[in-house]
């Protein structure tokens, strides 16, 4: 991987990640080498892709911390394409799943300064302590979503893509890849994107109404 850092490859590719010591090699490449990384695994969900994963690191010494182990491994994982063998040896694609990291707000309020009796300020308190807690103890890292299902001998769209993940893809298309995914989002999800950021921000831009005394003319 330290070879890799220095040269202009832009993709990793891993074979099977079965063991802790790969699995954590993987993690890191997907990181700090490459601009993405593909990997095998034998996980039957999501959720036991990224808890085999993260337990992986944490047997590997890299994390002591459970959460801390999963909110690295959730960061890169972004698509779980998931292979299935039926009963006649066929392997097809099951599903396709997108893992969407789950940002930390602050969501702390000061409202107990407004309130004017005892009562109310500990009951404003009482609420943060509330949020306090469920974010130390049951706080969610991440969520999913299948994109793409095998229905009965097709392919079905099923949720559209997140929006951050439809601005990386974008950002590594060329123009004429870039035009058709952006009709494919528009025709499927009925959202329509930009090529460019900073051509949404110019979209969005509303000028403010100019408000004033209406002069009446004799």
């Amino acid at each position: 991987m330290d070879v890799q850092k220095k040269t202009d490859g832009s993709v990793n590719i891993i074979g099977e990640v079965a063991t802790d010591p790969v699995a954590s090699w993987m993690i890191q490449s997907a990181q700090v080498a490459s601009k993405f990384t593909l990997f095998t695994h034998h996980a039957k969900t999501f959720p036991d892709l990224v808890t085999a994963l993260r337990n992986s690191m944490l047997r590997a010494g890299v994390f002591k911390d459970e959460r801390t182990a999963e909110e690295q491994v959730v960061s890169v994982l972004n698509f779980d394409i998931h292979l299935v063998k039926d009963f006649r040896g066929r392997r097809y694609i099951e599903r396709v799943t997108e893992c969407i990291p789950v940002e930390e707000k602050n969501e702390y309020t000061f409202d107990h300064r407004k309130e004017k009796t005892l009562e109310g300020k500990f009951d404003k308190f009482m609420d943060n302590a509330t949020y306090y807690f469920s974010k130390s103890t049951n706080r969610e890292l991440y969520k999913y979503q299948n994109i793409l299902e095998y229905h009965d001998g097709t392919y079905v769209l099923t949720n559209k893509i997140s929006d951050n993940n439809i601005r990386e893809m974008l950002n590594n298309m060329d123009d004429t890849d870039a035009e058709e995914f952006i009709k494919f989002v528009e025709k499927n999800w009925g959202t329509k994107v930009k090529r460019y950021a900073e051509d949404e921000e110019k979209e969005e831009k509303v000028e403010p109404k100019k408000r004033g005394r209406k002069v009446t003319q004799k």
